[in-house]
């Protein structure tokens, strides 16, 4: 048997299509992950502030973001199922192809003025971005042993043109359909769906199974007793969740305090760029000091964006802030990724990575509706105080871990 015909069975030697055909697909699917979090940045910076003209009380501004989290949550094992079925290609073109529709509809729901379609639009694309978030794993999967965290590294350092190119495009954007403001950014997203379905056919992926093999290894609940594996779910729940928390609210917040939406654009434009750029590095520094160190800092930096955006209201404040809450999720992220990584077997690959992304998307929503509801009600000042407990959990789960590893060396 070739080894084409092996490929296209999903029979072929898995170390061969690394070492042959690895760093290409990394290569894609960065490219992939730039133009998936080009569409992410446009939906932070845009949907609290369309769901502000559209929701009848401004408590529920981030509730389209937060049903966009919710669907990801809910499709997160459907996903994965999909992809173990289908395999990785197939999964992600179908990601991309549902990522269409929904920015179709919200272009729809907005030329409706209807919230409640607006709602539903959101949902449809965080049933996307369930597929497509699992792009850095399909590289880790894709790279050699010794290239795999530095290869999760590079996808996620995709984004840096989300940081630049996101809200660029939101801007030159949001009025080409005037008067309904807005709409324009979610066309802006479907156009890049489409190119994302064209671009992801040149990576190299393992093919399904001819036949399903059975699932074995220890299931999600069992997955969640080992210390290193919840330590690592902690740690990216912690880190996206705050993250989404403190960003959603900062559009609003700005345009409370007078600033104007290009002010907002260049404060999101320079937090994805602190979010993205250190993914050029953040694997070698993984590599040389390990994931938990690595994470320990990302506490530390989303510590200095707390106390900076609760020393005052300024442009200065809001953009130096947001940098540093940027760089903590990258280094809780990526951290938490490899950390993951180490934490199953092959054999527990969906089940493992399907109950992390769950669990964190289950905190991203949380967050992301509560938001708005404590920017609307309570103001800036609560919305920083109170991401004070997920980081103090984190760090006693994260102490508890390097306690354990240092009893065992």
């Amino acid at each position: 048997m070739t080894f084409a015909s092996q490929f296209r069975r999903g029979e072929g030697d898995e170390r061969q299509i690394r070492s042959a055909n690895g760093r290409l697909t990394v290569g894609v699917l960065t490219a992939a992950q730039a133009l998936s979090m080009t569409g992410v940045s446009i939906v932070t910076l845009t949907t609290g502030l369309a769901g502000t003209y559209l929701a009848a009380s401004p408590t529920l501004a981030t509730a389209p973001l937060a049903a966009q989290f919710v669907a990801t949550m809910c499709a997160t094992f459907p996903a994965a199922m999909f992809m173990r079925k289908y395999g990785r290609r197939a999964g992600f073109t179908m990601g991309q192809i549902i990522g269409l529709l929904g920015a179709l509809f919200s272009v729809y729901a907005l030329m409706e003025q209807s919230f409640l379609l607006f709602l539903a639009a959101g949902a449809v694309l965080g049933v996307h971005n369930a597929f497509w978030g699992y792009y850095r794993f399909a590289a880790a999967e894709a790279a050699d042993p010794a290239f795999k965290t530095r290869a999760i590294s590079l996808v996620m350092a995709g984004g840096v043109l989300a940081g630049v190119g996101g809200p660029e495009l939101a801007k030159h954007s949001r009025d080409v359909f005037e008067p309904v403001v807005f709409a324009g950014c979610y066309a802006a997203i479907a156009i890049m769906c489409a190119v994302n379905v064209l671009v992801l056919q040149f990576a190299r992926l393992p093919g399904a199974p001819l036949v399903a093999t059975q699932r074995t290894g220890r299931s999600w609940f069992e997955l969640l007793k080992d210390p290193k594996f919840f330590a690592a779910v902690a740690a990216g729940m912690t880190g996206y969740g705050v993250m989404i928390l403190v960003m959603a609210a900062t559009p609003i917040s700005m345009a409370d305090c007078g600033l104007s939406f290009n002010d907002a654009a260049f404060v999101i434009q320079w937090h994805g760029l602190a979010m993205f750029a250190p993914s050029f590095f953040s694997g070698t520094l993984i590599q040389r000091w390990g994931a938990q160190r690595i994470i320990f800092a990302g506490l530390a930096l989303n510590v200095v964006c707390m106390v900076t955006n609760m020393s005052g209201a300024n442009i200065s404040n809001f953009w130096f802030g947001l940098v540093a809450l940027g760089l903590g999720w990258n280094f809780m992220y990526v951290g938490a990724t490899a950390l993951l990584t180490e934490a199953y077997r092959a054999e527990e690959r969906d089940t493992a990575q399907a109950t992390n992304d769950t669990l964190v998307f289950a905190c991203i929503s949380v967050a992301t509706f509560a938001s708005g509801a404590l920017q609307n009600t309570l103001g800036w000042m609560a919305v920083n105080a109170i991401i004070a407990l997920p980081l103090v959990l984190a760090l006693m789960v994260m102490l508890s871990l390097r306690r354990a590893s240092l009893q065992t060396t």
